[in-house]
Order: C-alpha cells, then structure tokens, then sequence
C-alpha cells in the first residue's frame, strides 16, 4: 500500500485500485493540497491499463466531510496565499474542486463509491461523479453548502443528482439542505445497496468489483461510456446510434470471440483486453 498523510492507495487486488481518503480526525475534509494530490493520483491511474476498477472510500467513520473550511488557501506548491482571498483566487479554488469531480467521472474505469459515513458538498459529490454507489447504513449524504449562505450547485451535483434521483426530489434536497439518511438513499436509487456492518462494506465493494472483472476491457469501458453519454442524449434515435456504433466494434474484438467459444465449449472466458 502506497500512502501519503491523507490519500491511501492499494493495489494489493489485481485489476482493483482501493483510494482511501485518510483523514479521519476531520471526517476526511477537503484541502486544496488534498485535493490537488488527489487529482495527480487520479491521473496516474488513468493511463494505468492494469486498473479496470476504482474504489472510493474514506478512514474512520465519515466518507468526506468536503471542503475543510479551516485549511488555508494555498498556491499548487502548498504555500499558503499572502493576504485576503480575492475573488480570483476563489474563483481558482472552485475549479481545483469540480476538476476532480470531472477527473472522476470521465475516468476510463468502473468507479464504485464505497460511503461509510457523511458524504457533504465535494464529498457528496464525489459519490456523485461514481458509477456505482454502495453505503454503510452509518452513510449520509449532505448538499451542505446552501446551510452556509453559498449555492447547492457546486462540483457538478446539480447535474448529476436529478439524473440519479429525479428532478422534484433534487430540487427539495439542494433547496433544504436536508441530509438523505441511508434508508432513504437505497430508496430512492441514490445508492445501489445496503450493507450493515461497516467492516463488511469494504469487502461488498471488492466484491462488486470482482463481478465487473468478469467482463471484457472493452465490454465494460464502453457500457459506461454509452451510459453516461444517452443520460444526455437527445433523443432515442442519437442513443440507439452510439450504442449501434459501439457494438458492432465489439463483436470486431478478440474478446468477444473468446467469449461466444467459452459459451459454446461452457467454460468461463478469458479476457485479453484486444
């Protein structure tokens, strides 16, 4: 395991890269550094072929608490900035946020979020930008932000919560600020499943994972890619032609022929990535 004072990182499950956020004293908060050190790992990872699946998770009892508010404003080298913040400066913080939220989703990987405690604001929204969501019945998710005298849309969650939970719930969460305690989540479609234990959730999301591994490279990078981009699509016609188009590239691959021989010879496939 590879760590630095606040991100772990395991590779120690072969296709399956484990980041944890490692602050347990702050609930796992946000730093500018934090977030920064986080957005270089994410990087790594995605020119890394080996890493088919991302975990996300967090040490102690809060996934991530968002944005620590006592952490000083720094410049990318850590140095903390000289005088009051201006608005530019602001204004640089927010897009250092939301990019790694972009860095999440538009990852070539299945990205399962493993929520084992609070999930506010950056933090939610991490668990936003995931594919796959499973919690803790410990997790919570808070929109945080409009409680403090600032928006409920930040780091993409007024994109991504209405296409996840339906436009007239979203509305009522950002408008609130109301947490959605785990029961509620499973519910209503926020998170996939349930697990009662907290020890366990970890293990139920390698578990998950290993179910993804299952499948082809191909097979599994592009049905994210085709799900995310038909949540945007204008309309039946523009879906079915993404999903045309990438299908008939599958059955060109060496997997999907390995695949139709192990059907036929009743053995489970071995996957090559080609």
């Amino acid at each position: 395991m590879n760590a630095t004072d606040d991100i772990q990182l395991d590779r120690s499950h072969e296709g399956i890269a484990v980041v944890t956020l490692n602050r347990p004293e702050r609930l796992n908060a946000l730093s500018q550094m934090t977030v920064r050190r986080l957005c270089a790992l994410l990087d790594g990872l995605a020119a890394d072929d080996a890493v088919r699946v991302l975990v996300l998770t967090g040490a102690g009892r809060g996934f991530c608490a968002g944005w620590d508010l006592s952490s000083p404003l720094t410049d990318a080298s850590g140095t903390e900035l000289p005088g009051p913040p201006t608005v530019a400066d602001y204004c640089t913080g927010q897009e250092l946020f939301a990019g790694m939220v972009r860095r999440l989703r538009s990852l070539g990987k299945v990205v399962i979020a493993a929520v084992n405690g609070v999930a506010v604001g950056a933090g939610f929204a991490l668990t936003l930008g995931a594919d796959l969501r499973i919690a803790s019945r410990a997790a919570s998710f808070h929109v945080g932000a409009v409680r403090i005298g600032l928006t409920a849309g930040e780091c993409g969650i007024s994109y991504h919560l209405p296409r996840l939970i339906g436009a007239s719930r979203a509305f009522e969460v950002m408008l609130t600020g109301r947490p959605i305690p785990a029961e509620e989540a499973e519910r209503i479609g926020l998170v996939s499943q349930l697990v009662d234990d907290a020890t366990d959730l970890l293990p139920q999301a390698l578990a998950l994972a290993e179910q993804v591994l299952r499948n082809s490279p191909y097979a599994t990078r592009h049905t994210k890619q085709i799900m995310w981009a038909n949540l945007d699509a204008g309309g039946l016609d523009a879906a079915i032609e993404l999903e045309n188009r990438a299908q008939v590239l599958a059955l060109m691959t060496e997997d999907f022929k390995e695949a139709s021989a192990a059907f036929v010879q009743k053995r489970a496939p071995v996957f090559s990535g080609r």
